[in-house]
């Protein structure tokens, strides 16, 4: 039988991922529940390990304690683009991907003949040379105030989950979402969060293995580009206070 830590350690794998003994089951294509495999009463199968591995990058020699690296090499996962798009002169172009194309990215990101159908050009600044970048278009309100929806941004490809920076944003293409995030990856864990700029939308912890690919925010398109500033706005508020303070000042004065 199988000895107490790999039972142990099997039990744990599962309560981390938040599943119940009947899902975990089904994930892992055991007939109904894992409870008999916790229990020691049933064998812990080779196809079982297989699909751990597979689907968690559950390390087999940790699981039967002889390693204490409980996931194989995450930072071999390759956040590389999948695609490279090159114009007629085979030079890097700019694909754009909008709010529609971006639903259907994850899926076809490995399909050549997709990104032909998307707009794609060529910037002739200096900062947009020696590298990969790609457009996509900002969806919703979770990193208010800095990037606001339906602005684009210019990202540029990232080779490996090691180069990314807590004080930049990130285009993280997981395997079914496209989605702009802060990346942060917290001391003694696997895992990676990702945090909103918007603090309405609390920060979700996700597994290396989930991402496709990382693009690092560089800049970005903004239209409706008005002359009001910020410092007009602040003045504004500056005054409203003063006026406050004033009539507070007045009914003080006069009760």
């Amino acid at each position: 039988m199988e000895n107490e830590l790999t039972l142990k350690r099997f039990t744990e794998i599962r309560r981390e991922l938040g599943h119940t003994q009947a899902e975990f089951a089904k994930l892992l294509g055991i007939s109904s529940t894992t409870a008999d495999v916790e229990r020691g009463r049933t064998k812990l199968s080779g196809k079982v390990v297989a699909e751990l591995l597979r689907q968690f990058k559950i390390n087999p020699l940790w699981l039967f304690g002889e390693s204490d690296q409980k996931h194989l090499e995450t930072s071999k996962t390759s956040v590389i683009p999948k695609v490279v798009t090159v114009d007629s002169s085979d030079q890097d172009n700019m694909v754009l991907v909008n709010a529609k194309a971006a639903a259907g990215y994850p899926q076809n990101i490995q399909d050549t003949s997709w990104y032909q159908q998307l707009p794609a050009f060529d910037l002739p600044i200096p900062e947009f040379r020696n590298a990969t970048y790609r457009g996509f278009q900002v969806e919703g309100d979770s990193m208010l105030p800095n990037l606001r929806p339906g602005e684009w941004i210019l990202a540029r490809a990232i080779e490996h989950i090691d180069h990314v920076s807590s004080n930049k944003m990130y285009v993280v293409v997981l395997q079914d979402s496209v989605m702009v995030k802060k990346i942060e990856k917290r001391p003694n864990s696997n895992n990676i969060t990702l945090v909103s700029l918007n603090e309405t939308y609390p920060p979700y912890e996700i597994k290396p293995f989930q991402i496709q690919e990382i693009w690092e925010v560089s800049s970005k398109l903004t239209f409706n580009v008005d002359a009001t500033t910020e410092t007009g706005l602040l003045r504004q508020l500056q005054q409203s206070m003063e006026e406050l303070k004033q009539q507070v000042g007045q009914v003080k004065s006069s009760s």
